[in-house]
């Protein structure tokens, strides 16, 4: 009896033990299959197109904030004198700051980081990883 448990507990041990690895394809052989086969494991095509948004997208965030917050930031603190925020600059010890051109990057940068943040929240909802 105790001989037919300790067989059918190896068969188990070999039935769970890990199968190796299939081998790896072969690589591709010529320069073009090579290239093909590096655009789709690296998935090339799906990051040139989401830099290209991303420029595009830093580019249109950047004109909301220099033509439309600014102004209503400018409009907010017109009784200090300030005029339009963009173009505001400080000059000191005949050196002139930009505090404008700051400004712009400044906000640009906070609400790209607040769409990205949305952005990877939604995704991770969704199970898109």
């Amino acid at each position: 009896m105790d001989d037919k448990i300790l067989e059918e507990l190896q068969r188990i041990r070999t039935l769970l033990e890990p199968k190796p690895a299939p081998p790896s394809p072969p690589p591709p052989k010529g320069l073009w299959k090579e290239f093909m086969d590096f655009l789709s494991k690296y998935k090339v095509i799906g990051l040139a197109v989401a830099f290209i948004m991303g420029v595009y997208l830093g580019a249109l965030v950047q004109a909301l904030v220099k033509d439309l917050v600014l102004p209503i930031i400018g409009i907010a603190l017109s009784g200090a004198g300030m005029g339009n925020l963009s173009t505001y600059s400080v000059t000191f010890a005949e050196q002139v700051f930009s505090v404008g051109d700051f400004l712009v990057a400044l906000i640009t940068f906070i609400i790209v980081v607040f769409v990205i943040f949305i952005l990877v929240k939604v995704t991770k909802k969704w199970g898109i990883e």
